[in-house]
Formats: structure tokens, C-alpha cells, sequence
């Protein structure tokens, strides 16, 4: 059978510096391949080349067994070739119908848009994926996933043999996810070839018929899925043994840190106590809306609550006050953090001075030199690697813009440490790299407090898990039930109410008032 695409040989540098040494590859039609690697692998680099977006140094270009025409997208997506890319560009003040057929309108014979034949088709089209979106909607009003969607049907419906889908996933919710997998499945049903990046081990495991692994530029993996495991991939992809991945956790203090007694958030049906001692890492575990994200916005004040209190190494907090949360030594490195966390158009050091400003700053005027030292350390207490301070941050890799987020606190000293999806987004090497910061932040003595959705991570740095259930704490799980047997399947029972009481002994804090009696 030809291959809808084959790659051979492919080089590119940008500035002298290799980005790809020699990639060769195959896609074959109706088969969906896996491309992995850490960020700066070569796999943005690989997409845009395979996609006509820019041009390889050497090396060539198969699709359909006929050479690519030349570097030019719009030639390789007439050729059979198209891209979704991770930063989607729909036109949002266009409806959605307009969007699908953008460049490739249908009219009259008297050259007029036939805006009627369009609606019918765009909505004989999304019903082929299975999607229920009005064609005459407005792409402003869709949800990103949706928006997605529409882009992947726009490409795919102009008679694409080939679909290049760059981290589909990375900003979408979860119940988005499923029907992205859905439209992946009828695709490949269609014969369609496509190349899809991830850094999902699950993703991978869902769709992916072949595996392929960039590292430093280098291809190290080409593997049917069902001849390798998860620990396989991720080694090729960070070039050393999966058990250095997750370091060893310190025992925790005994010191209080963070109290939170009867936190009532905003719209939660129950409130919420937990306590945190000084060295320990509190895991917060749950479905998706189980109040994770509330909980740590609560209590530092970004989300509004009605009633209870919340106190840091004794002292009280004032509720509903980011500056009181901060000025007590707290922190919060939120779920988004190109929405929330860093300014992605400033600097390093303008990103690292912002939750801070007034420490730098004497009658209005920046104290430019105390500024650049603080950040400076910050910054190589996290190893940031950057071409200097003077970066923009959105210029960074994932995992480097993370640690901007993160760094940015420790200016000055923190006692108590919020962390909401610490590495969403991130490739499993820089992974390695924040779970050695957590662990080391705590073995010095903040309370840290972390949500996550990935179950290993939450298994192996936490202290003890909470696991929460419609805003409320389900059950409680310490150190020595993590490691039990199907502790996973326990979790998840406890968080879909399966299971209805805590499946430890009692809590830390309940634990904590006996001995002191």
C-alpha cells in the first residue's frame, strides 16, 4: 500500500542550531501515529514541514507516493495535505458555516455566495462527526473545543488525505475530549492519515496506531502501540529510566502551615476543612467539577466565600483578600497559566516582578537593580532555561513558562503553596524537573497544597490525598494507603460516590488533636 505520506531524511536548523537530524518517516492511510517527544524535540518543526509551512534544509517529501510540489502550504493541502494547529485562528465574528467554507465558497451561477447551499452542507458535514452546532452560530460563541472541531471538519472535508493535528487536547476540557476522539475514529474509518502530538500517555493509548518519538531532533522511536508500554515511550522521549521521573518525598513537620476550617465557596453546596502541616504536600484528587479549582481559589481569595476561616502558621487570613493571602506568605500557581498565570507578551523579568511590584519599588520608581537580582535567583532556583531576562515569556516552552509561574513567588518567602494543575501542558522531561522543585520547596518547609488530575502524580509527591466529591472532601487517604493495592480504583470510587466513607484511618488533623490531648 503507498503511503499517504512519507518523509525521508529531513533537516532543519534555524540561527546554526540543529532542529532535525535526519527524520525519516511514514504515514499509512487509515492509521493513526503518535508523535512524541519534550518540548524542543523537533515536533512543531516536523508539522510545519510536512505541512508546507516552511522548508526543510534536505531531505524530501512524499505524499501519495508524488513529491511535494514545494514548501507552500496552500500547494501541500491541495496535494491532500492539512493542518490543525495548536493556537486555532477561526475567524470569530464569522458564523460557523462561513469559517467551513472560508476560500472555498459555494455560489451561483451568477457568482453570487450561496449562502443557503452552504448552511446545508455545513450541517450535513457536522452531523457526519456527530456534532450538534448550528452552521448560522456565531465561532465567538462556541466553547474551545467546539471551535476545534469546526477546524478539523473544515480541513478534513476539502479532501484531505493526510491531517496533522498539533496537541489537540491541550485546551479543551475533558468531556471535550471524548468527542474529539470520536471525530479522530471516523476520520481514520474514511482513510485519512493522520499525525497527532501529544503529551497524553492516555491520548496515546486511546487512538494511536504507531508510535514515533523525536528526541533532540533525532528520531529514537517508529513502533506499532501494541509492541510497546507506557514506560518505553517515556523513556525514549527523556533518554533515561521512567524511575527518576518522580523523586523521593521528605517526611512532612509537624507545624501548622495552612488551617481551613468551614470554608463555605461561593455556589459549593458544603464547606470544607483541611489542615496542612509545614513540609507536607496535601494532594487534592476528584472528577472534573468536583471543586478542585474553587478550593484553592477560595482560599486564596480570588473566589469569593461566605463563611469559615483560613489561617497560615497561626496567623489569620483575612477571606475574599489575594493581597492579605499574599502578605501572609501565600501563593497560587493557577490551572491556566497563559490565562491567569504569566503575561505571555512580557518579559522574564517584567513576569517575575509582578506579584511583587511593591517590593521593588521606592515613590513610583522601580528599583531596577534589586528587581533584576531577586528575579535573577528566582529564576535559576527553578533552572529556567531562557536566552536571559529579557525574554518574552510567551516565547518559552511549556515547561519553562510553568517554571516562570512558579519562581515568580519565591522573590520573597512563602510559607503556604497553591498549585492548581502544576504540569498540565507539560512535556513528562520538564515534568521531572517541577516535581524536583515541589518536593524540595516542601523539604524546606511550606505547606504545599496540589491539585491534579493525573493520578500518578497526585500518588507519588502527596503526603496524604483529599479526595473531593460536588465541592465537599469524600474521603482521605495517607501515605501508607496510597501505596496499597488498587489504591487508583479506591479514588476514583470515592470521587464518583461509589463509596461513601473515608478508606484510611482517620484524618491527619484528627489524628493530630488526639496526640495533643
Amino acid at each position: 500500500m503507498t503511503a499517504a505520506l512519507e518523509c525521508h531524511e529531513l533537516t532543519k536548523s534555524f540561527g546554526g542550531v540543529p532542529v532535525l537530524r535526519g527524520v525519516s518517516l511514514s504515514l499509512q492511510p487509515g492509521t493513526v501515529t503518535a508523535l512524541a517527544g519534550e518540548n524542543g524535540a523537533g515536533k512543531s518543526t516536523m508539522m510545519k514541514i510536512a505541512s508546507g509551512q516552511v522548508r526543510a534544509d534536505s531531505g524530501r517529501i512524499l505524499i501519495g507516493g508524488q513529491p511535494m510540489a514545494h514548501a507552500d502550504a496552500h500547494a501541500a493541502h491541495r496535494q491532500g495535505v492539512a493542518i490543525v494547529p495548536q493556537e486555532l485562528a477561526p475567524i470569530l465574528d464569522m458564523k460557523v458555516y462561513e469559517n467551513l467554507f472560508l476560500g472555498r465558497e459555494i455560489r451561483t451561477r451568477v457568482g453570487l455566495l450561496d449562502r443557503r447551499a452552504m448552511v446545508r452542507e455545513a450541517k450535513e458535514l457536522l452531523e457526519v462527526f456527530g456534532v450538534d452546532i448550528d452552521p448560522q452560530a456565531s465561532m465567538r460563541s462556541l466553547a474551545v473545543g467546539l471551535r476545534q472541531l469546526v477546524e478539523i471538519a473544515k480541513n478534513s472535508s476539502g479532501g484531505a488525505k493526510v491531517l496533522l493535528l498539533d496537541e489537540p487536547t491541550s485546551a479543551i476540557s475533558e468531556r471535550e475530549v471524548g468527542r474529539l476522539y470520536d471525530v479522530v475514529n471516523t476520520l481514520r474509518d474514511q482513510g485519512v492519515a493522520m499525525l497527532y502530538t501529544t503529551h497524553k500517555m492516555e491520548e496515546i493509548r486511546a487512538l494511536a496506531d504507531q508510535v514515533v518519538v523525536l528526541r533532540d531532533g533525532r528520531l529514537v522511536m517508529d513502533r506499532p502501540l501494541e509492541e510497546v508500554g507506557d514506560d518505553d515511550i517515556i523513556e525514549a522521549m527523556i533518554g533515561r529510566e521512567l524511575e527518576d521521573l518522580f523523586p523521593d518525598v521528605q517526611p512532612a513537620g509537624v507545624e501548622p502551615g495552612l488551617e481551613v476550617s468551614g470554608l463555605q465557596v461561593l455556589g459549593s453546596p458544603q464547606p470544607v476543612d483541611l489542615s496542612v502541616r509545614r513540609g507536607e504536600i496535601l494532594g487534592l484528587a476528584g472528577l472534573v467539577g468536583a471543586g478542585r479549582t474553587e478550593l484553592l481559589e477560595a482560599v486564596f481569595g480570588v473566589r469569593r466565600s461566605t463563611a469559615g476561616e483560613v489561617s497560615v502558621a497561626g496567623r489569620p487570613v483575612r477571606r475574599n483578600s489575594p493581597a492579605g493571602s499574599i502578605a501572609r506568605g501565600m501563593a497560587l500557581v493557577p490551572e491556566d497559566r497563559k490565562g491567569a498565570g504569566a503575561v505571555l507578551s512580557m518579559s522574564v523579568l517584567d513576569n517575575g516582578s509582578l506579584p511583587r511590584l511593591s517590593s521593588f519599588t521606592v515613590g513610583g520608581w522601580l528599583r531596577q537593580r534589586a528587581r533584576g537580582r531577586a528575579v535573577g535567583e528566582a529564576m535559576a532556583s527553578v533552572n529556567l532555561r531562557s536566552r536571559g531576562m529579557s525574554q518574552q515569556v510567551g516565547t518559552l516552552s511549556g515547561g519553562n513558562q510553568q517554571k516562570v509561574v512558579l519562581a515568580r513567588w519565591l522573590t520573597e518567602h512563602v510559607d503556604v503553596l497553591l498549585l492548581d494543575e502544576p504540569t498540565r501542558g507539560v512535556d513528562v522531561g520538564a515534568r521531572s524537573e517541577i516535581y524536583r522543585i515541589i518536593t524540595e520547596l516542601a523539604a524546606a518547609g511550606m505547606a504545599v497544597v496540589m491539585a491534579s488530575s493525573d493520578m500518578p502524580e497526585v500518588l507519588s509527591l502527596s503526603h496524604r490525598v483529599l479526595v473531593m466529591r460536588e465541592g465537599g472532601v469524600a474521603g482521605e487517604l495517607d501515605r501508607q494507603a496510597l501505596s496499597a493495592p488498587h489504591v487508583q480504583e479506591t479514588v476514583f470510587r470515592l470521587a464518583a460516590g461509589l463509596e461513601t466513607s473515608p478508606a484510611t484511618a482517620p484524618s491527619r488533623a484528627a489524628t493530630l488533636q488526639e496526640e495533643d490531648r
